[in-house]
């Protein structure tokens, strides 16, 4: 289904205007700005996809460009006080009677809808996420009709990747324009059916949407037979896949699938992100160990906090318990497996001891990987708008200064542990896909392990980009490794 429900204002027409999309896109610039996670980079590739195809071309300096995408984020506080700075200087630039047209995709246009509109009326276009393959159809009402759009209603067809703008036929693909040659995002769900508390992804992201399988491995073998090496699976919570189809499917079956595909195209390698510690299945944790030639043994899996209260108020679904039994099936299964996760500190109802636990399991698992941020108030989010939420940051001491002091306490220990979980890769040689050239030290490249970490050596990036090769590893930091590329016999040869 392709619902494209817009909310619009008549605009004075404009003498001489274009009356056909392809005719106001003629000849002009595109700038795209990017905020947030992997959902909204693997967006920006279809908005920029999109902006392309139509014609336009990429401005030499954004501040000078005809048409400005921001895709936002609204995870973080302060997000949409970061998107209006952002827009005033565009807002200048049109009534100075300057060409240009503003659109503010993305999750802050979702949340905001409307009122961005009146905050800034210069803004032509908000479109929430669920329209990113939608662009040029709320172009074409901005652009040839002169309208202000306001695209936030619920939409299905998020996933697609067809456009059906200005007449093109329904089933024409919009090629995303991908930030690498080597890896690639692959949505396989838009939206998200969870509750949290905290969260404000489900009002802003909309409903759960799962992707057609044939059409996410027909992307996968399309980008193997371009020579992409590896590809990542997208999702708010890709364990969930499949559970709003008739008939349902499961994510495990998708990974073999998907692992089916990728042995086509030599070693080519699978990632997927995020896994919800309330659906993760054996079956999956089975699926990455039988299929461990292409699906790398990577599990990012938010805890979120490891006080079952704490779980409780924020509308997890799981225990601390629970989440530590996940991590020792996948380290029983895959025992050398990278397991990361997230953590909000400070949150209402959080006390002393409660934050003492969310340690504790950091203690018990040893991260490779931690995401920490520090609780802040996102507009309707039932946490936000507690009764007595204040009062119960003013009876726990969940002041800035005890979140902060909460910050720093967890980011020294997952450090800790980061750099720990590192220094087992001393000595070893691992498979490394080189992604690219180091542009802080241009002799060397950087690529990942299997496991996802990070490798600088030194390397001609002309010869190694897109390869798989084998490096000592010799220095272990917090963030990356440092290594020394492995030349067998026969390479050496040639």
């Amino acid at each position: 289904m392709h619902d494209l429900d817009l909310a619009t204002k008549p605009r004075k027409k404009v003498r001489g205007a274009a009356t056909d999309l392809a005719g106001a896109c003629a000849g002009k610039t595109y700038a795209m700005v990017t905020m947030g996670c992997q959902m909204n980079a693997a967006d920006s590739e279809r908005l920029e996809g999109s902006l392309r195809q139509l014609g336009l071309v990429e401005a030499p300096d954004p501040k000078l460009a005809n048409v400005v995408v921001l895709n936002t984020c609204s995870i973080r506080e302060h997000a949409e006080t970061k998107v209006y700075s952002y827009v005033g200087p565009q807002a200048k630039r049109k009534r100075n009677g300057e060409d240009v047209t503003i659109v503010v995709a993305g999750c802050v246009a979702q949340q905001e809808g409307a009122r961005l509109l009146r905050r800034a009326p210069e803004v032509d276009v908000v479109m929430g996420p669920q329209y990113a393959n939608r662009l040029p159809d709320v172009l074409e009402r901005a652009m040839v009709h002169g309208e202000q759009v306001a695209a936030t209603s619920a939409s299905y067809g998020a996933t697609s990747t067809s456009s059906a703008a200005s007449g093109a036929a329904l089933d024409a693909p919009t090629a995303p324009r991908r930030a690498s040659g080597v890896v690639a995002w692959v949505t396989i769900t838009h939206g998200c059916n969870e509750r949290c508390t905290y969260c404000v992804v489900p009002n802003t992201r909309g409903v759960e949407q799962s992707r057609a399988p044939d059409e996410i491995l027909a992307e996968i073998d399309d980008l193997g037979n371009r020579g992409y090496r590896e590809v990542t699976l997208l999702g708010q919570n890709v364990d969930a896949y499949g559970r709003d189809m008739r008939p349902r499917r499961h994510f495990h079956d998708l990974l073999a699938a998907v692992a089916d595909v990728a042995r086509r195209h030599g070693d080519m390698r699978v990632r997927f992100v995020t896994s919800h510690p309330r659906y993760i299945t054996d079956a999956v944790i089975d699926a990455v160990a039988d299929h461990g030639d292409v699906i790398m043994p990577v599990f990012h899996m938010p805890a979120q906090s490891g006080d079952d209260a704490m779980l409780r108020l924020m509308g997890r679904g799981y225990t601390a318990d629970r989440y530590r039994s996940i991590v020792a099936k996948i380290r029983k299964r895959l025992p050398d497996a990278t397991i990361s996760s997230d953590f909000i500190v400070g949150c209402p109802g959080e006390s002393e001891a409660a934050f003492e636990a969310t340690l504790a399991l950091m203690d018990d698992v040893e991260f490779d990987a931690c995401m920490t941020a520090a609780y802040s108030p996102r507009p309707g989010t039932p946490m936000a708008h507690w009764d007595g939420a204040a009062d119960a940051f003013a009876t726990l001491g969940c002041d800035d200064d005890v979140k902060e002091d909460r910050l720093r306490r967890i980011n020294a220990k997952s450090d800790a542990h980061v750099k720990r979980r590192a220094e087992r890769y001393l000595g070893r040689v691992e498979p490394v896909l080189v992604e690219q050239r180091n542009t802080r030290a241009p002799t060397q490249v950087v690529g990942r392990t299997r496991g996802n970490k990070l490798v600088f050596f030194e390397g001609d990036a002309d010869d190694l980009v897109g390869r798989t090769v084998d490096v000592e590893i010799t220095e272990a930091n917090t963030f990356s490794l440092v290594g020394v590329r492995v030349v067998g016999d026969a390479e050496f040869l040639e």
